[in-house]
């Protein structure tokens, strides 16, 4: 294959110096934990960043993490205890991430934590909830390759997002793409793994351009895609940046007729944030809003009317939502808050939760959950027409074990670039 393992990690390397990377050190004991369930409370961790960059994505799953927990509370709590939510701010900036995390654990004495959006943050918060054997709850989309005993992902790893949309895009007829990203940890190595992916289906990638998270001038990369003339662009920017890049794709005459985009991080609350109408474009996620679900209406219904409610649902939040009650599902399994018992638990039993998604089960072993991928086209309503589904839940595989495209040595060291 002419796509080598060097070329599909350099730039991965170069932009790690976003995120946090530990080196190998020997095991040791984790300190005592603080966690006191004696009274009829427990307290939960919620870090989410509610300034910066990442705001305008992470406020509506802090929201949606307090409206799960007041559900909660008012059905009885969690092994009769009520909820105690402790909100902290991780800034966008990930040593801040790592910093309220490492306080939670050690000072609010929290029984577990949720939050963090980007890779970045969930790699800034893994070496402390390791090392105090805490548990993170990580509710986004991700790149795959990574599992910890002590973090539960309730978003899409690679093989329940990113395949499904380059399947699709091969179902369209589509032969050659472009790669938008931001410059940090998802985006490097998940356009690495479509490189690779997209070898396999006979798609050439014509161009790979990155913007740092926290900036928004897209002018001269979009520059660089008018120029190649893809079929598509397939968009793996997050936060704020991607209203610079929308704003640089229609100021350089490109429109969804011609050269349409499918984004992988944005969904119904950001669309209307864009700037410009953005309707024709696309999206890959597990839950839209549009999704026809027995749980689905009453989810949106409850939405809509919580205090500070954004007015529409999302797949983030949604898998938010999920993490929460997942988390009381395990806890109840356990019969205890203790973090060895819960993931005991996860393993020795079927853990499932009737999510607005739909049904999802946990694999207790990699601490992911089998998903549904979809394909949404925006309309102009800022919602998605679902054009695209897969037959039935996608079984989680973060490592890509299942996939013969993807080699040994190549999984080995991007997992290894990655950190």
């Amino acid at each position: 294959m002419s796509v080598t393992v060097a070329a599909l990690t350099t730039g991965l390397l170069l932009s790690s110096c976003g995120g946090a990377t530990t080196k190998d050190a020997a095991p040791t004991a984790a300190p005592k934990s603080c966690v006191d369930t004696s009274g009829d409370t427990v307290k939960l961790g919620f870090l989410n960043s509610l300034t910066g960059g990442m705001a305008i994505s992470e406020k509506t799953v802090s929201k949606t993490l307090h409206m799960a927990a007041d559900e909660i509370n008012a059905s009885g709590g969690i092994l009769g205890k009520k909820i105690v939510p402790v909100q902290e701010d991780g800034a966008t900036d990930w040593p801040t991430f790592a910093e309220k995390e490492e306080k939670l654990l050690t000072k609010d004495c929290v029984a577990a934590t949720f939050g963090g959006w980007t890779s970045s943050s969930r790699k800034a918060v893994k070496p402390v909830v390791e090392k105090y054997n805490g548990l993170f709850f990580y509710p986004v989309q991700y790149e795959g390759l990574e599992s910890s005993k002590n973090i539960y992902y309730t978003g899409a790893t690679t093989n329940q997002q990113i395949i499904p949309a380059l399947d699709f895009l091969k179902s369209q007829g589509v032969k050659t793409l472009f790669l938008a990203g931001s410059d940090y940890v998802f985006p490097r190595t998940a356009n690495a793994i479509i490189k690779l992916y997209a070898a396999k289906l006979g798609i050439k990638i014509v161009g790979e351009e990155y913007v740092p998270l926290d900036k928004a001038d897209w002018t001269t990369q979009v520059a660089k895609i008018v120029k190649a003339k893809p079929d598509f662009i397939f968009n793996t920017i997050n936060g704020s940046s991607n209203v610079g890049f929308i704003k640089a794709y229609y100021d350089a005459g490109l429109t969804p007729k011609k050269t349409p985009i499918i984004s992988v991080s944005i969904a119904e609350e950001e669309a209307p944030a864009m700037g410009h109408d953005v309707s024709g474009n696309y999206a890959s996620w597990n839950y839209f809003e549009s999704l026809k679900t027995p749980t689905n209406p009453k989810f949106i219904a409850d939405w809509k009317k919580y205090p500070g409610s954004s007015g529409v649902t999302s797949d983030p939040m949604e898998a938010a939502y999920i993490s929460l009650y997942l988390y009381k599902a395990l806890v109840e399994k356990a019969g205890s808050f203790d973090v060895d018992k819960i993931n005991a638990a996860a393993k020795a039993s079927k853990i499932t939760f009737d999510a607005p998604e739909g049904m999802v089960t946990l694999d207790g072993e990699n601490h992911h959950i089998y998903k549904p991928g979809h394909i949404g086209k925006i309309n102009k309503q800022n919602q998605f027409d679902i054009v695209w589904e897969s037959p039935e839940f996608i079984k989680p595989d973060p490592y890509l074990k299942g996939y013969d495209w993807f080699p040994a040595a190549t999984r080995d060291a991007l997992v290894k670039a990655a950190g």
